[in-house]
């Protein structure tokens, strides 16, 4: 075995190549590029204290208490002190350029879109035949079993085992839409009746439906799912050239 491995620049991106990663390494690229020019042609700046403040904000994300926390993570990444300042600009001037264009359209899209935000928490079991799922169902509807007792026998996946099933909250484009249709029309709590899909029989049981709020996570949600589909409709309508090997060029349109 050898006692040191050297990786190489071109190493690196020939494993992107083989791990089909560019698409989404571009997609990243052009985006921000993107990002920076429409920020400059719209006059927005990103000011000290606000770098100081994202980036106390990301140091808080990841934990990194101490000093030799924080270069333990840049070592981790390959980032230099400058790059992480980069890296943390790019965050505020995304934050800032999003909520310029759309902030002012959150609350028309939400009561537009009330429906797409309603939240559902469940607990789920798949499995191979609808008749053992039949018999389950009617074996908790008449308190012989409990849901708890179902998923540490049918729940092969260790982790979900140990949590007996729990999918968290999703909201209902989250959900196969024959399933969402009857989770969000449930009374909870609730197990439902045995849901037969191409992916197996679901026994569902639904801890509680959640109305939506517009609270502040909700609306920086709307803005960055109005601002990604922005983003994404304007690198569609360029050209973007793309020079992987030297000498040789790609456009993507």
């Amino acid at each position: 075995m050898p006692e040191t491995l050297t990786i190489s620049h071109l190493d690196i991106i020939r494993s992107l190549k083989l791990s089909c990663q560019i698409p989404s390494v571009i997609e990243a690229i052009a985006s921000q590029k993107m990002i920076a020019e429409v920020a400059q042609q719209a006059g927005i700046t990103v000011t000290p204290e606000e770098i100081q403040q994202a980036g106390d904000d990301l140091r808080l994300t990841h934990k990194l208490v101490k000093a030799k926390d924080t270069w333990n993570w840049l070592t981790k990444h390959y980032l230099s002190l400058t790059e992480l300042e980069e890296l943390v600009y790019n965050q505020v001037l995304y934050q800032k350029l999003a909520n310029r264009l759309f902030a002012t359209q959150v609350e028309r899209f939400f009561y537009q879109h009330q429906l797409d935000y309603v939240a559902a928490v469940t607990y789920e079991v798949t499995l191979d035949d609808r008749d053992v799922a039949l018999e389950l169902f009617y074996a908790l509807e008449q308190g012989e079993i409990s849901f708890p007792e179902i998923a540490r026998s049918y729940i092969s996946e260790p982790e979900i085992r140990r949590t007996y099933g729990y999918q968290g909250l999703r909201y209902r484009k989250d959900f196969r839409p024959e399933i969402g249709a009857v989770v969000f029309a449930a009374t909870p709590p609730q197990i439902l009746k045995p849901i037969t899909t191409s992916k197996g029989v679901f026994l569902i049981w639904v801890e509680e439906i959640i109305q939506p709020q517009l609270d502040e996570q909700l609306r920086e949600k709307i803005i960055a799912e109005l601002f990604s589909d922005w983003l994404k409709l304007q690198i569609e309508c360029i050209e973007v050239v793309i020079q992987l090997d030297s000498g040789s060029n790609q456009s993507q349109n």
